[in-house]
């Protein structure tokens, strides 16, 4: 190993950037999209840099890695790793300094993982790389490793595919791949944004155990209430520049920057149903609220379904009011996405009926369902997977308003109306989902959905990848039209605090069962199943440490 990238000296300061610009393209076409930032990270402590998509947070990030992309421009006064500059390595270089100084956990271990690759290979990578270990000793270490980070029957995982492992449990080996050569700092890019709330709480507790070891941290999120659980030291970015900084307490508690304040209020777990998680100026924190009425709209018995041999929804019943949100929450193959499947009549079930508007829905043959289709939409946690990437705007609604008939000649006024009721300009008509953000996505998704008229819509993790701040203006917007149109919600989440906020009842499911159901208050405020009281602990909640946030703490802001 060179000594440009030699094992990091105890005595040195772990991570020190100073004036960091990062910039794309060439010429007139180039774009600055970091601004001159100054932070450092001392070993021990775990620092977080939280924000939007399109904050430049991952960027910045990855900087200490060299993996800031084609085309990319990186200056700075200076940015050392360990006391030691990496200012001007060669690929040799960072691939030294990859994985044994620094690991990288990403958000989506499945597709960092090689699917041709058993995950004891991809563990023993940076072993083998680096020679940090014996090679008679690898496939030990990988196991120790395994166990260490929690994964249970370590000698059998070790030999599956990632594919093979649930998300937790993926999470937790990416994060063994990342710290087997023992690396004084660990960048963490989103860790635990789609994982279930106790696997979450699990990964956090990986990462602060690593942090108590004395290795640096670097959290990059949206969550506040994430950071809340593990950082000492949080940096607010917006626009390529850091808007507030200091300890997390203090920031947390006592926000300055008028942005920090819209990310704090954004949060769900903070804020009761009928309150405006988005606030413009000129609107009132209460949001007008649907009147739920004695019709049931759709229904449901004693769902059963089962692939194989293994049956994985038991006796699912629910009554679906008009204006009525139930919300259906559990962790990764506790059954919620099927029951909605079969509320869909996408899947039949196996016993058990749906109805919908007190007529056979399930068990019926598919074009007698046709032309009642329209009354129940869905809208998907990825709206980009559902739409079809070469059409415009104008031709995905224009599709479903022909589905219903609408007449063509006031089509055009139709799409500009649904967009204006999901908050977007006809500016957006021409163009296609990948030049458009998640959340105008999002808002397009819910818009054709709207084009049918429909009674009910089956929101499956409908929220689930999008920013906090764009996660309330979703939430919101789902909150008003259901003011104005009476419409019914079935919201499908592994995200408490949102189900919480949006829900007026609430199903627990674990394992295919219902475990607990109830008016939501009532399940959350006194839970009575043991599970529900464990999902309710590990909802990620932003500390409220008086004290600290009283106690004399350096900080800045930017106006």
């Amino acid at each position: 190993m060179t000594n440009t990238v030699s094992k990091l000296e105890d005595a040195a300061p772990l991570v020190d950037v100073r004036q960091l610009r990062i910039a794309f393209g060439e010429g007139e076409k180039r774009v600055e999209v970091v601004h001159g930032i100054d932070f450092h990270i001392a070993r021990g402590e775990c620092v977080a840099i939280v924000g939007e998509s399109g904050s430049g947070k991952t960027v910045t990030a990855r900087s200490l890695i060299g993996l800031t992309g084609a085309g990319a421009v990186v200056t700075a006064d200076e940015i050392a790793v360990g006391g030691r500059s990496i200012m001007a390595l060669n690929n040799k270089q960072w691939r030294e300094l990859r994985g044994v100084e620094v690991g990288l956990v990403l958000q989506d271990a499945l597709v960092s993982f090689d699917p041709l690759r058993t995950v004891g290979k991809e563990i023993s990578e940076p072993l083998e790389l680096h020679k940090t270990v014996p090679s008679a000793e690898i496939e030990e270490k990988v196991i120790e490793l395994l166990r260490q980070v929690g994964v249970p029957e370590p000698e059998l995982r070790m030999n599956q595919y990632s594919h093979q492992l649930s998300g937790g449990l993926r999470q937790r080996a990416l994060i063994a791949s990342a710290i087997a050569a023992n690396p004084a700092l660990i960048i963490a890019d989103e860790p635990t944004t789609a994982l279930d709330v106790t696997v979450q709480a699990q990964v956090l507790e990986l990462l602060a155990a690593r942090k108590r070891e004395n290795t640096g941290i670097l959290l990059i999120s949206h969550d506040l209430a994430v950071v809340s659980q593990v950082a000492d030291r949080v940096y607010v970015m917006r626009y390529g520049e850091f808007v507030e900084d200091g300890p997390t307490a203090e920031v947390l508690n006592n926000p300055q920057h008028e942005y920090t304040k819209a990310l704090l209020a954004a949060d769900p777990v903070e804020h009761a149903k009928g309150t405006r998680l988005s606030i413009q100026v000129g609107e009132t924190l209460v949001q007008p609220r649907a009147e739920i009425s004695s019709d049931v709209v759709l229904s449901a018995t004693n769902l059963v379904k089962s692939f194989g041999d293994r049956t994985v929804v038991h006796g699912v019943s629910f009554d679906l009011h008009r204006g009525e949100t139930i919300g259906i929450v559990g962790e990764s193959g506790s059954g919620k996405s099927t029951t909605a499947r079969m509320a869909l009549a996408l899947d039949e079930p196996d016993s058990g009926n749906v109805s919908l508007d007190g007529c056979p829905w399930s068990g019926i043959p598919e074009r007698q369902r046709l032309a009642r289709r329209p009354r129940m939409q869905v809208i998907y946690q990825d709206p980009l997977s559902s739409f079809d990437p070469r059409y415009s705007v104008s031709q995905l609604l224009g599709e479903t308003l022909a589905r219903i008939d609408h007449p063509r000649s006031d089509r055009k006024a139709r799409k500009l109306e649904l967009l204006d009721l999901v908050g977007l300009t006809s500016s957006m008509l021409e163009r296609q989902p990948l030049q458009m953000s998640g959340g105008q996505r999002q808002r397009v998704a819910i818009a054709r959905a709207l084009s049918m008229r429909p009674e009910i819509i089956v929101c499956d993790e409908a929220v689930s990848a999008l920013d906090v701040s764009i996660q309330a203006q979703v939430l919101d917007l789902l909150a008003d039209l259901q003011a104005e149109f009476t419409m019914s919600y079935l919201f499908i989440s592994h995200h408490l605090g949102v189900v919480r906020h949006v829900s007026d009842r609430v199903l627990v499911m674990k394992d295919g069962w219902v475990v607990e159901q109830g008016d939501v208050d009532d399940v959350f405020e006194h839970p009575q199943h043991q599970y529900t009281q464990e999902l309710l602990a590990a909802i990620p909640r932003i500390s409220s440490v008086a004290e600290a946030a009283a106690a004399p703490q350096q900080r800045r802001t930017a106006s």
